[in-house]
C-alpha cells in the first residue's frame, strides 16, 4: 500500500495499548483518523478495506540499539553464529584468504561466553591471520579480541598500563593477552582500524532499515552516535535510503567534559536543517559504566572474588556526570545513560535530579537504559524523577552469558535481583523496551517471550528464572509501542485519533499465546510507517 488521500480501513482482529481490542481502524494521510465504528462508517462509505490477520497493533520501537554497527556486521567474517573458538578462527581464516586487499580483518560479534572469564588469545588468532591486524568485537560491544600483529601496531606491550576507561588482561609472563575492555583500550586498536567508507556506511543503515522493518520496527533510538555516524545518517537521508525513523543520541565522551556541548548543538542543528521527517537528534548518550560479563559495570559492593575494591568501572566521576547531563539538559537534549550497576543507576539518577533541580522542571524525559542491578533504595526514585526505564528484556534468561559469566560475578543474591522489571512498574515508573541490537536480537517477539515468561526459548527453567519480575502480554506489547513512543516524544504508539499511521500486522495474536515462550515464534506479515507499506516491499 502506498500513501494516498484515500482513506484505508483495517477490519479484524485489532489492538491497541489504550483501548484494547477494536473492531476496526482508518488511516489517511500517514495519521489514525478513525477507529471503531467511525473507521467502519468509512468503509460503508466507499473506503478501501483491509481484512487483518493474527493481529494488528501500532508498530514497535526500539528504545535503545546500534543500527549502524548491526548493519556492518555483515560486511566481515561471519563470526556471530559460530558455537565454538576454533569456528570463530577458521571464519575468520576463511575471510581473511577471499578478501587479501584488506589492510585490517574487522568483524563483529563472537560469544564471549565461549572462553572462561571472556578472556581470548590473541595467540589463538594468529594462527589463521599471523600477517595482518586482525579486531573482533564481542556480542557486549564493549570489548574486543585482537591478534599479535593488531597489538604491535597498536604499541601494547608487557609494559602497556591500563589507560583510562580501560583494561588490558595480561598472562602470567606480564606480555598482553589479547583482550581489550572498554573504550580506553579499545581505541588503542579501534583508532588504527579506522572507520568504514561513508557508502559502506550508509548501505549497512539499508540494511538496517530493511531488517527492523520486517521486524514490524519502525522507530529507532540509536544509542551511540558519533560524528562519522551522524555523517551516513545524514547521506542515508538525503538519498531516500532511510525507509524508517530514526532519533539519533550523540555521544557524550567523558573525557572532553562541558567543552563538547556546543558541538553537540551543531551536530543537532544540522539534522535539524537537513528536515527530514525520519531523522531527528534530540538525545545526547552517557555511559554512566560497562558490563558486568567483563566486571567493568560499576557495583555499590564487589564483585565476587575481585577483591574488596574490585567494584569496577565509572566511565564518568559522579560531579562530572551531573555537570554534563545539565549542561546537556539546558540545552534541550534528552539525556540517555546506559546504566548496568547498581552504582552507576544511582550516579545517574543523582545527575537527572542534579538537571531538576539546576534547570527547573520541564518534561525531559530522561531514560536510564538497562537497569539491570537497581539498588532498592533507588527504585522508587525513577517514577520520582520521570525517568523512563528502557530495559531489553531478551536479556532476562538464564543463557550461558547470565550462567557462565554473569552470575558467577555477582553471586547468589545479586543475581536474583536482576531485572526488577514488575517491580519498577508497580512503582509508577514508565518503561520502555529495546534491543540493545547487535549485542543481542532486535526481534520484539522473542524479547516479550523472554518478559513474560523468563525463560530461554527451551523453556528453562520450568518456573521462569526470578519469575516475580515477570510481565503480562499486554505490559510488554505496550512497553514496545507506547512506552517506546513516549520515550521518544512521538505521537503514536497507540491507534488513537491523531496517531502516527504506525502499524504491524503478526501472523498470530500473542495475546492468545498458549505459553509466552511461544511469542517467540509469532512473526511478521506487513508493516506500516506512516501509513506506507515498507515490509514487505514488493
Amino acid at each position: 500500500m502506498t500513501l494516498t488521500d484515500q482513506p484505508v480501513v483495517f477490519t479484524g482482529s485489532i489492538w491497541c495499548p489504550i483501548q484494547g481490542r477494536l473492531a476496526a481502524v482508518a488511516i489517511q494521510r500517514g495519521e489514525v483518523v478513525a477507529v471503531g465504528e467511525e473507521a467502519l462508517a468509512l468503509a460503508s462509505a466507499g473506503a478501501e478495506v483491509q481484512e487483518v490477520g493474527g493481529l494488528l497493533l501500532p508498530s514497535f520501537g526500539d528504545g535503545h540499539a546500534h543500527p549502524l554497527f548491526g548493519g556492518l556486521e555483515a560486511d566481515g567474517p561471519e563470526i556471530r553464529s559460530q558455537t565454538s573458538i576454533e569456528g570463530i578462527v577458521a571464519a575468520v581464516g576463511e575471510y581473511a584468504a577471499a578478501h587479501p586487499e584488506l589492510e585490517w580483518i574487522v568483524g563483529a560479534s563472537y560469544d564471549s561466553s565461549l572462553s572462561p572469564g571472556g578472556l581470548f588469545d590473541a595467540r589463538w588468532l594468529d594462527e589463521a591471520v599471523p600477517d595482518r591486524p586482525v579486531m573482533l568485537r564481542s556480542w557486549d560491544y564493549h570489548t574486543v579480541w585482537v591478534n599479535t600483529r593488531a597489538l604491535e601496531l597498536a604499541g601494547i606491550d608487557e609494559h602497556t598500563p591500563d589507560p583510562p576507561l580501560g583494561e588490558i588482561p595480561h598472562r602470567a609472563d606480564g606480555s598482553p593477552l589479547g583482550t581489550l575492555r572498554e573504550w580506553g583500550a579499545v581505541e588503542l586498536v579501534g583508532d588504527l582500524a579506522g572507520v568504514p567508507p561513508l557508502e559502506r556506511r550508509v548501505q549497512a543503515l539499508e540494511r538496517a532499515s530493511a531488517a527492523y522493518a520486517a521486524l514490524g520496527v519502525t522507530w529507532v533510538q540509536d544509542a551511540w552516535v558519533e560524528p562519522t555516524e551522524v555523517e551516513a545518517y545524514l547521506e542515508a537521508a538525503r538519498t531516500d535510503r532511510l525507509k524508517i525513523r530514526y532519533n539519533l543520541a550523540l555521544y557524550a565522551d567523558p573525557r572532553r567534559g562541558l567543552d563538547q556541548v556546543e558541538r553537540l548543538v551543531e551536530l543537532r542543528q544540522q539534522v535539524r536543517d537537513l528536515g527530514h521527517p525520519l531523522l531527528t537528534a534530540e538525545t545526547v548518550k552517557f555511559f554512566a559504566d560497562g558490563v558486568v560479563e567483563n566486571e567493568t559495570a560499576a557495583l555499590l559492593e564487589p564483585y565476587c572474588g575481585g577483591g574488596h575494591d574490585h567494584l569496577g568501572i565509572l566511565v564518568w566521576s559522579p560531579e562530572e556526570l551531573a555537570r554534563t547531563v545539565t549542561a546537556v539538559d539546558a540545552a534541550g537534549f534528552q539525556p540517555h545513560i546506559h546504566a548496568i550497576g547498581d552504582r552507576a543507576v544511582r550516579n545517574a539518577l543523582d545527575a537527572i535530579e542534579a538537571a531538576d533541580l539546576t534547570n527547573g522542571p520541564r518534561d525531559r524525559r530522561a531514560v536510564i537504559a538497562h537497569l539491570q542491578l537497581v539498588d532498592r533504595h533507588d527504585l522508587a526514585r525513577l517514577a520520582h524523577l520521570d525517568v523512563v526505564g528502557n530495559a531489553e528484556p531478551y536479556w532476562a534468561q538464564l543463557d550461558a552469558l547470565m550462567t557462565e559469566l554473569t552470575e558467577p560475578r555477582l553471586g547468589e543474591e545479586r543475581s536474583a535481583a536482576q531485572y526488577p522489571w514488575a517491580t519498577l512498574i508497580g512503582l509508577g515508573t514508565r518503561l520502555s523496551f529495546g534491543s540493545d541490537w547487535p549485542v543481542s536480537t532486535a526481534d520484539p517477539m522473542l524479547g516479550i517471550a523472554v518478559a513474560c515468561s523468563r525463560q530461554t526459548s527451551d523453556g528453562v527453567p520450568e518456573d521462569g528464572w526470578t519469575a516475580h519480575e515477570r510481565l503480562s502480554v499486554e505490559v510488554a506489547l505496550s512497553a514496545y509501542t507506547a512506552g517506546v513512543a513516549h520515550q521518544g516524544f512521538r505521537n503514536a504508539g497507540t491507534l488513537e485519533v491523531g496517531q502516527a499511521a504506525d502499524l504491524v500486522e503478526l501472523t498470530q495474536d500473542p495475546l492468545t499465546a498458549t505459553a509466552p515462550r511461544d511469542i517467540g515464534a509469532i512473526r511478521v506479515r506487513r508493516t506500516w510507517c506512516a501509513g506506507r507499506l515498507v515490509h514487505p516491499t514488493t
